[in-house]
């Protein structure tokens, strides 16, 4: 199925995420229900390349130009491709990496002023995507370009109109927040090459080590260097910029495939993971094997609806979350950690490109039922983490810690493991790196957390240039929640009594007075005329309205400070109290309903607050309005940056009726459904399923539940009726206002 970015027409008949491929139909093709362009245009950040699920190579496209909007190197309104590089992020505000970028050419070559360089104009129409594979015709040059990926491989098809060609090799070049630092290419035989790029970005001291095929002997080569100046004093930095170019002389429609393994640790062990994951030049059993690792993969959980839309819209949510976090670490299971040194995983698979600040609130939570073996490797990721650099990860990638964000949110996705029973790794060593990284008290205000029972704002460190103090008070006392949790189940009192006090901070930031969060200064004042619609630097990236409800694990206390009518009054204004001026909001406020930003992760919980309250049809309301108007199939389909798989996984678990508000509690809120059936496959190999056959655009009001044929009273669901593979079935409405649980018996 040819997906361009363009919205589909709905389907009036069921679809069961089946599609022809030739002259045979299956049921279980979903890479082809995938849209990787979805994304790709507003604030989205995504990139439309090939992938393996959660590979070390994301072999993209880039346009060749720098800029926000093209953080992912890629950005749909663009015309120009400069390079396919193996190396980028989806959909965060951080724009790095893009390395080992290769681009085929007919000669002479289209080149422009720095910084685009070497390229080539392409049209939409000629673009092609799916999970694991990308087409597109270089219209410069009539080249056509495919690529597909193995895990650590990234594979590229070029097609050749015939003549004079040549293929590039950009290890020189960067975008964005990368720097190059220095680069080598070296020649092994006639059709291999083996080199590195070093650079600094948002991640420092990057180290990328590759070796590459090509599956014909070129003509000649070409291998030009330069001296990389310094940015500010324009001197050199002792660094060597590398661009080599391979010389063909093509006959018309000539094939020639170019495979290119990384490593994060050596020369040797690029080469190690080639000879293991490609060792031929088959481009199309690549592509048929990821292809079939996708299908595996997203058809872990099946949907059954009546609008093609909205399954093309689940299926790319499901694989965007499914992009990162990514492996890295060699087939030997040798990585390179914190600490600058090389360490080997043993029996286990290391990861990196944590965005936990992001996915620690649905796309873990996801990963619980969808990756419980990764889930466990995460955890033990996280604890080689600790063991090499000293505390837990905040925002690591290319194994360095980029201290993006904040919170120490490692936690609650271990705490979620261990309190489901998940995997083999260390709890002990689990809960001592949790309450270690509690207590480094020199690091973003947690000394003076504990002694004050907050974050003041009036105090700056090393560590706390942002400030974001009511952020941070909010985000430890949660943390610390989960820690109480962790300890309380390993029989840990002292600490459990410690971390429990500890999780109740949060109160210590609210003023009755106005009924807000406020920041506090170090006398315990607090913040001089403050309004919960400004976007200060006490906030992370939110205002007061979006902070206020960031208490996910103590929902009724929260209702006890502000009494039960004013907690309805200010959940409703949060919904319906627009902005002044919706010009003047920032980057980060997209997808707004009055003061709740879909766009951006603090709200993502507060839709379902109203069951809370015994309003659940508002929760349903407000999630189908989500659903239906803030995603949808086309390159401009996200409201907020992917942030590598969280803005997706809130739509796949509100798609099945269902939201973590807590993610370590093992409840499960229920909001609506958007599919009239859902099954989620599970590793115990239990089905899950969630049926709602009256459910419609009209119906999105839940009237009745019944769990394996009974009637259901709480506004729940939990992690032990999921793994169970309990039958969940929704009676749905186009009427509003029906209370159908006991409110007092889902407290």
């Amino acid at each position: 199925m040819k997906l361009t970015g363009i919205l589909l027409p709905a389907a009036m008949l069921t679809i069961t995420a089946a599609c022809s491929t030739g002259n045979k139909t299956t049921t279980d093709d979903y890479a082809s229900k995938v849209n990787p362009f979805i994304g790709t245009d507003f604030t989205g950040n995504t990139y439309p390349g090939a992938q393996a699920p959660f590979g070390m190579v994301q072999l993209s496209p880039d346009n060749g130009l720098p800029g926000w909007d093209r953080i992912s190197g890629y950005f749909y309104p663009d015309s120009t491709i400069a390079g396919f590089s193996h190396t980028h992020l989806c959909g965060t505000g951080a724009g790095d990496l893009y390395d080992i970028s290769f681009l085929p050419v007919t000669l002479p070559y289209k080149e422009a002023e720095a910084p685009l360089g070497i390229h080539s104009k392409f049209s939409h129409d000629s673009e092609e995507a799916e999970a694991g594979y990308y087409k597109v015709t270089l219209e410069d040059y009539g080249i056509d370009v495919e690529l597909t990926a193995t895990e650590r491989t990234g594979i590229q098809r070029y097609t050749f109109p015939g003549g004079k060609a040549a293929i590039l090799l950009n290890l020189a070049k960067a975008m964005n927040w990368d720097a190059t630092v220095d680069t080598r290419i070296e020649i092994v035989d006639s059709v291999t090459i083996q080199g590195y790029r070093m650079s600094n970005g948002w991640a420092r001291d990057q180290r990328v080590y590759f070796r590459s095929r090509f599956s014909k002997p070129w003509q000649s080569v070409k291998i030009d260097t330069s001296a990389i100046l310094d940015a500010d004093s324009k001197l050199p930095t002792g660094g060597i910029g590398t661009v080599a170019q391979f010389n063909y002389d093509t006959e018309k429609d000539e094939q020639i495939t170019v495979t290119t393994a990384i490593s994060g640790v050596s020369l040797e062990g690029a080469a190690l993971n080639l000879n293991t994951e490609a060792p031929t030049d088959d481009f199309d059993k690549y592509r048929a094997a990821t292809r079939d690792n996708w299908n595996s993969q997203l058809g872990k959980i099946e949907v059954t609806g009546d609008s093609i839309n909205d399954v093309v819209n689940f299926y790319t949510a499901l694989y965007h979350t499914m992009i990162a976090p990514t492996i890295f670490g060699d087939v030997d299971g040798g990585y390179r950690g914190p600490d600058g040194k090389n360490h080997k995983a043993n029996g286990w698979t290391n990861y990196s490109t944590f965005s936990l600040w992001d996915t620690f609130r649905a796309a873990h939570p996801l990963f619980t039922y969808t990756e419980p073996e990764r889930t466990n490797d995460m955890v033990k990721s996280f604890l080689a983490f600790y063991e090499q650099n000293g505390r837990l990860p905040v925002w690591n990638f290319q194994g360095v810690e980029t201290d993006m964000m904040l919170g120490y949110h490692a936690v609650p996705v271990i705490v979620d493991a261990y309190l489901k029973g998940i995997g083999d790794f260390d709890a002990e060593k689990a809960l001592e790196a949790c309450v270690a990284t509690a207590n480094i008290d020199a690091y973003r205000g947690i000394g003076l957390y504990k002694q004050l029972g907050y974050v003041p704002y009036d105090v700056v460190d090393s560590y706390n240039s942002e400030n974001w103090s009511l952020s941070r008070t909010l985000e430890y006392a949660y943390d610390d929640y989960c820690i109480a949790r962790m300890a309380e189940k390993m029989g840990k009192k002292d600490i459990a009594e410690e971390f429990y006090a500890r999780s109740k901070n949060y109160k210590n930031l609210f003023n009755t007075a106005n009924g807000f969060m406020v920041p506090r200064d170090s006398k315990g004042g607090w913040q001089p005329s403050f309004s919960p619609d400004e976007y200060t630097p006490h906030i992370s990236e939110s205002n007061g309205w979006q902070y206020l409800w960031s208490v996910q694990h103590d929902i009724p206390g929260v209702i006890d400070l502000m009494g039960k009518d004013r907690f309805t009054q200010k959940l409703d204004s949060m919904f319906t109290y627009v902005p002044a001026d919706k010009a003047s909001l920032p980057i980060f406020s997209t997808g707004m309903i009055g003061q709740y930003a879909h766009g951006n992760e603090p709200s993502h919980h507060v839709i379902y607050l109203f069951n809370q309250i015994g309003q659940p049809w508002k929760t349903a309301e407000y999630a189908a309005k989500v659903m239906h108007e803030l995603y949808f199939n086309a390159p401009a389909g996200l409201c907020g940056n992917e942030d590598l798989g969280q803005m997706s996984a809130w739509y796949v678990m509100s798609a099945m009726g269902f939201y973590p508000v807590d993610p370590v509690s093992g409840r499960y809120e229920i909001g609506t459904p958007l599919f009239k059936e859902v099954k989620m496959h599970l590793s115990n190999g239990n089905t899950f399923t969630v049926k709602a056959p009256n459910v419609s655009r009209d119906n999105i009001y839940i009237k009745g539940v019944k769990v394996n044929g009974q009637p259901y009273s709480e506004s729940f669901i939990t992690h032990e009726q999921i793994m169970s593979g309990a039958t969940v079935e929704f009676d749905m409405t186009d009427q509003t206002g029906i209370c159908w649980y006991d409110p007092k018996a889902s407290k």
